[in-house]
Order: structure tokens, then sequence, then C-alpha cells
């Protein structure tokens, strides 16, 4: 049905596509595998008419020449071209892009039986006909591009890498979906890089390489060939595998116990308990004194120096416990601490007895500075007074805190 015979194809002084040869039967899947830049986007293009080098060669549609003639008369020969990328029309509904690739003059007396026909291939279409294209999935997108020709009602539909960019379960849903295209009796031209999955469902391949086809056979006979699978189906890493697998069958030595963390410490108490302590301890008896540390070694050649002894100071009455200490009991207590208190020397302590040493002549004071007036200051009496007056200041400030309530706030409406 499709005769391809020494296509050619040349951009400038680069040979993009050299003497290639293949044919494609009625209700037949080929496909031609390559590498990137091998030339099988090149190949389709040339067939359908839309390449831009220098082409040359024979292609020929049921005996007829396609070589020269403008794309939609290509189209109308029956040959249909899914390209790369899909091309939908991502504005217009389903429905639609399926409606325009009924254009041509052989596919408008039977639009309605195409339509019927792709919808069943494709169920989600026709749950989505009026579903905007460009809001669908890529393997959605993808079988509107294959619905859209198939509405042409093509001899050969050519489709140039159909799964890119699609997910492997709807690679696999995509593949299923040309077989069934097969069993319409369509001829189906297939360049995919996905080499297992195209040859699993095809029934011929070539193989293509720098712009030659350099191998021909059926799709048994490629995914069975070393070549085939060190090159596309990666066999070679299928290869290694065994090997590396074998090589961690290798007993591996015991690792030394690993040593067990230290437990970490009990969580400490919470704030509340650290109040109610405090609070316990308040009025709580002293703590004994810590043992008196061993005396060290005496400094040589110094004469020890008499030390006052210190006036012993009377212990604080306990409160009980539980309870806040009295104010007035505190007050007594300062006052009488205040009155027992010996007299002090120079330095603030007691009256130290070291020897006396001779004078030293003190240096000639500076002259005298003129006096400041004396302020006014006002007669706090005694130091036990003081401390009361400040204690009953502290009780009326803390009074006057807890009956405080802030005034209602207004807002200031003036302009």
């Amino acid at each position: 049905m499709l005769e391809v015979r020494d296509l050619s194809v040349s951009y400038g002084k680069h040979r993009a596509l050299d003497g290639a040869s293949l044919k494609t039967g009625r209700g037949e899947i080929v496909v031609i595998l390559g590498a990137n830049g091998a030339g099988k986007t090149t190949l389709l293009k040339a067939m359908c008419g839309i390449c831009e080098g220098r082409v040359g060669g024979s292609v020929q549609m049921g005996g007829e020449e396609l070589l020269g003639l403008a794309p939609d008369r290509i189209v109308e020969t029956g040959i249909a071209l899914v390209p790369e990328g899909r091309g939908v029309f991502g504005d217009l509904t389903v429905e639609e892009n399926l409606t325009l690739g009924a254009y041509a003059k052989r596919a408008r007396d039977e639009e309605a039986g195409n339509l019927e026909r792709v919808l069943t291939l494709f169920p989600k279409l026709g749950e989505r006909r009026r579903q905007t294209v460009r809001t669908m999935s890529g393997g959605e997108q993808q079988m509107v591009a294959i619905g859209r020709a198939m509405m042409s009602n093509p001899q050969v539909l050519a489709l140039d890498e159909p799964s890119l960019g699609l997910s492997p379960l709807l690679c696999k849903e995509l593949f299923q979906s040309l077989a069934a295209v097969r069993k319409a009796g369509l001829g189906i031209l297939l360049v995919e890089q996905n080499a297992k999955q195209s040859l699993a469902i095809a029934d011929r391949g070539y193989l293509l390489e720098n712009g030659e086809i350099v191998h021909e056979d059926s799709a048994e006979k490629l995914a069975s060939d070393p070549a085939v699978q060190k090159a596309y189906l990666g066999a070679a890493a299928g290869a290694a595998a065994p090997k590396a697998a074998a090589a961690s069958t290798k007993p591996v030595p015991p690792r030394a116990p690993t040593p067990a963390a230290a437990p970490r410490p009990a969580a400490g108490p919470s704030p509340s308990d650290i109040a109610a302590a405090a609070l316990k301890g308040v009025g709580a008896a002293p703590r004994p004194a810590p043992a008196p540390k061993p005396a060290a070694a005496p400094a040589p050649a110094t004469t020890p120096v008499p030390q006052a002894a210190p006036t012993p100071r009377p212990a604080p009455t306990p409160a009980p416990s539980g309870s806040a200490p009295d104010l007035s009991a505190l007050v007594s207590r300062a006052a009488a601490m205040s009155s027992r208190r010996p007299a002090q020397g120079a330095n603030g302590g007691a009256q130290s007895r070291l020897p006396t040493r001779p004078a030293t002549p003190a240096p000639p004071a500076p002259p005298p500075r003129p006096a400041l007036p004396e302020m006014p200051r006002p007669d706090a009496g005694s130091s036990a007074d003081r401390l009361k007056a400040a204690l009953e200041e502290i009780e009326a400030a803390a009074r006057r805190a807890e009956t405080y309530r802030p005034a209602p706030h207004t807002r200031d409406t003036r302009r």
C-alpha cells in the first residue's frame, strides 16, 4: 500500500536521510527504531510533504507518486500524520478537534461513521466531548490527536513519538489503543524510542542509523537480536545485573555492637512545683552550715595578725510552714538587729586590733571649695521607721494594683 524507495533528504550540505526504503501494508504495524538525530522525523515529514529540505527518491501510495504534491493532496491519498508534540488545538473542545480532522473531501461523507469509530476506540473521548482539550492530561490529548487523524479516513497512519512525555501507565494504554486501531484495518507506521513496547505490538521493524536503513526483520526477531537488545532494550544493563547480584551474596563481616545510648534525664519540675517549693521555704529554718574545710598550710615567714571575732547574729524566728511571713515581725527583727550592731571603724567593719604604725605626714590639703547651700531634707526618722514605712507603702501599692481597672477606650471622632 505505502512504499518508499531510495528516499534522500538534504539540509544544505548536511545529508539527513540517505537512500531509505520501506513499505507498509493494510492492517500492519511497522516500527522504525533509531537514536536521536538518526533521521526518523525527517523520514515522516518527507513522506507527508512538509519537509523543508531537498527531497529525492520515490514515495508511492497505491501506485500514485506523492513527492512534489501539496500536503493537503497527500492527505487526500490516504496518509495522516500525528506529529511529535500532538499539535492539538488546546482552546477547542474534544468534539471540535475531531470534527476538524474530517475536513478532507474523502472523509466528509463518512464523518459520522468515523466519529463513532473513534469514540468506540477511545471511550474517554466520548465522555469528555465538551471538555476543552488544554485541560486534559497528556495521554488524553494524545488520544485526541490520534482520533483527529483517524477522522480523515486514512489508509496509513504515521505517528511520530506518540509516547513522548507520558507516564508508563499511559504509555501502556496508548499502545493498547494502537493495537485496536490496527484491527480496524489501518496501516500504522510508528516512529518510537520505546523499543520494548513498540516491538511488542508491531509486525515488522526497521533500524535507522545515520540516515540509512541498516536492518529489516520481523518484530519478534528484532526483539531477540543481541545487537538490538544492546542498543535499544538495555540488555547490557540486564546482563550486568546477575553479576551485581552474585557479588552481593558475599558474606558480610558482622559489625561491632553499637553501645546503647545513655538514658535521657527525666523531665524537671514544672514551674508551678518550683513556685510552691519556694513559698514553703520562705519561713523555713536556716540551712545547716557546711562542714569547715581543712585549714591550708601556713604561709612561710609571715607574722600572724589577730582578727576580731565575728559578732553572732540572732537566729531568725521560723515562720509556720506553708504561710507567708508576718510583715510586723520582720520589722521588729530588723529594728532589733539594727540596735545591736557594734561600733564600726573607718572600713565599715568592727574596730580592729592591729598594731599602730608611725603616722605618715599627710600631703598639704587643697584649698577649701566654696560651700554649697544645703538643701532641706525631710526627717525620715530611724532606720526601723524608714523600713516600716517602705513596707507599708509596698502593701498599699499592691492593694491599689489589685483594685485597678483601666478606663474604657474611647475613639476620638474629631476630624
